[in-house]
Order: C-alpha cells, then sequence, then structure tokens
C-alpha cells in the first residue's frame, strides 16, 4: 500500500462528516483498493487487513481491535452532501463483516445434530447469507470486510472533472482526524498551492457543529493541531492566516507547497506488452479482493476443486498469487479483472 493513490470525489471531500482517525484509516484501506476510472459493483466487498492498518500509522498491537471498533462506529456514521433540493444524508457503508475465526465451531457447539446445523446452513444459503461466514478462511491478518452504500458508488468511481489526489504514505502517521481533513482539502488545490474557506464551511465540513464558537478554540483545539501535523508527517510545508471582514475573523487562508522540488510520484506498475511474466508486488488487500473476482470466473474452472464454496476457492486464489510462477500464470485474468 505504499504507493497506493487514493482518488476522492470532491464532493465528498467537502461534504460534513466527523470521522475518528480509525474510521479514515478503515475508509482510506478500502478506497486505495478501488480502480480508477472503471465501474464499481455496488456489492464488490473490499477486505482490511493487519497490515493497511499499520502502515496507515495504527499502533500494531491494537490493529485488530482498531479495525473492528472503526467498522463498528462507521456503520453508524453518515455522511451529508449539499443538493439543490436540500442535504442528502445516508450511510457510508451498506454492510460489514468481523471475521471469527471461532465462528464455524461455535455454530456446531450449538447445533451439535448434525441434521441440525445442516438445516441451518441451508437457510443461510436459501437467504444468500452463506458468504458471510468465514469458512476455510485461513489469514489471521484480514479482520473484516466492508461494503459501501451504493449511494456513495458514483463518487467513488468513474470521477470526471473533480478530484483529490493523494498518496496513503503522505498521511500514515497523522494522528488527528482534523490533520486528514485539512490534508483532503488542500489537495484539491494542490495545483495552486492556495486555498481560502470561510470558518462557517470550515466548522461545517468538520460537523464542528456545537464546538469551538470561538475563534480562538478553533484556532487552537483545530488549526494549529492540524498545520503542525500536516509540516511535521507530509510532504508538504504549509502556512495559514486568519482573514478579517469588519472586526470579525471570517476566514482561513492557506498557502502550501511541496517540501520536494518534484511531485510525489506514483510507482507504474504496467508492464510493457513484450514481458507480461514480470512479477507484481500485491498488498495482502489486493490479494483477497483480486482473488475474491478470479473464483467467480469460468475461465478459472480448471482451477476449482469442485466441492470447495467460491469463498474457500478465493483464499486459494489469493495463496496461489503468492506463487511467482502462478502468479504470471494468472496475469492475464488479473488484468481483465482490473489490476494494473
Amino acid at each position: 500500500m505504499n504507493s497506493d493513490l487514493v482518488v476522492m470525489d470532491n464532493s465528498i471531500v467537502k461534504a460534513s462528516y466527523n470521522l475518528s482517525v480509525s474510521e479514515q484509516r478503515l475508509l482510506l484501506s478500502a478506497l486505495a483498493q478501488i480502480p480508477k476510472n472503471q465501474p464499481i459493483d455496488p456489492k464488490q466487498a473490499y477486505y482490511i487487513t493487519r497490515e493497511d492498518f499499520i502502515r496507515l500509522g495504527a499502533n500494531a498491537d491494537q490493529a485488530t481491535r482498531d479495525i473492528r471498533n472503526a467498522t463498528k462506529d462507521l456503520m453508524k456514521k453518515t455522511l451529508l452532501i449539499e443538493t439543490n433540493a436540500g442535504i442528502l444524508e445516508f450511510h457510508w457503508l451498506s454492510e460489514v463483516l468481523r471475521f471469527d475465526k471461532n465462528a464455524d465451531a461455535r455454530l456446531k457447539a450449538k447445533y451439535p445434530n448434525p441434521e441440525d446445523y445442516k438445516n441451518y446452513i441451508n437457510g443461510l444459503r436459501k437467504y444468500n447469507l452463506l458468504e458471510s461466514l468465514p469458512f476455510g478462511r485461513r489469514s489471521d491478518d484480514i479482520v473484516a470486510r466492508v461494503v459501501f452504500d451504493s449511494r456513495i458508488l458514483p463518487l467513488l468511481s468513474e470521477l470526471k472533472a473533480n478530484f483529490t489526489q493523494f498518496l496513503l504514505d503522505d498521511v500514515a502517521n497523522f494522528g488527528s482526524v482534523y490533520s486528514f481533513r485539512f490534508y483532503q482539502m488542500m489537495m484539491q488545490f494542490k495545483s495552486t498551492g492556495y486555498c481560502k474557506i470561510s470558518l462557517d464551511d470550515l466548522r461545517y465540513s468538520l460537523a464542528l457543529f456545537d464546538k469551538y464558537d470561538a475563534t480562538k478554540d478553533l484556532k487552537k483545539r483545530v488549526i494549529d493541531t492540524a498545520i503542525h501535523e500536516i509540516n511535521e508527517k507530509s510532504p508538504y510545508a504549509v502556512k495559514y492566516e486568519l482573514i478579517k471582514t469588519g472586526r470579525k475573523f471570517t476566514h482561513l487562508e492557506l498557502k502550501f507547497k511541496s517540501k520536494k522540488a518534484s511531485k510525489p510520484t506514483v510507482k507504474d506498475f504496467k508492464r510493457d506488452p513484450e514481458t507480461p511474466d514480470l512479477f507484481i508486488p500485491m498488498t495482502d488487500a489486493q490479494r483477497y479482493l483480486f482473488a475474491a473476482k478470479l473464483s467467480e470466473m469460468p475461465e478459472m474452472s480448471k482451477y476449482s476443486q469442485g466441492t470447495e464454496s467460491y469463498q474457500q476457492f478465493a483464499i486459494r486464489i489469493a495463496d496461489m498469487f503468492l506463487d511467482t510462477e502462478k502468479f504470471r500464470e494468472l496475469l492475464p485474468l488479473l488484468r481483465k479483472a482490473g489490476f494494473q
């Protein structure tokens, strides 16, 4: 995930939501798995791993707990979008599965009679819920699986004119939620290095409805915290000024530039057409994401063991990606599935 480019529609960046640092990490981990400029299946699931969170600055000893708590909290959070008819509100996520390696054992203990257990499993299969159980799951690194609310998908895919780009490494060590939000806002104006926003709009975008009414409190608790952390931990140096209208502070002005002479670049993983057998690195999250896609492709039937579920097959495919020869063999199907 070191150089995963995150693309967020500016409607989201401008929207009012209040996410914790762990919720931001969860969101960024999922967003990094979404191919740019390609339609997204509304039912597409994204796998969140401990590695994802650790690379975004989480404590290794607490990463699993942070992911579980973040999925619970983000399921309750809503996103507010201004429209010409009013404020549209909807949830970020439609579904979360928090994996539990002991789930199947508990079910068998609950239904000790094999026939009762079979009937329960058939009931899950009947109502399309069978995949929600982690049968055959091997990797403890996968902690959760999330599915976005269908309302948000147009804002995450098929991006055209308005978009914000930044590298996950840029924000990996942020500890304040305000630093994430300020950085996203800055990247909207990366080409000019200048951003001006009214304090009212800033409070709205950060969901500070009943907090820090006094400008001095807003400056101390929010602005100074974010600017200090961005200057210390990101590739950008930023200065700010509070602007008065009359005798009252009404606007925040940001001026920023890259600390390096050259702009951040993204490692190009595209291969020369003449060398399709070159090994392409994948994060764990990418392995499980594309393994799930390939498991449903007819071309993969020759690799199937016949009796396994799609999920069990996907887990085997994810393991196959770790083998250089198998990876080369499956690369054409990976590209067909959107891997670049």
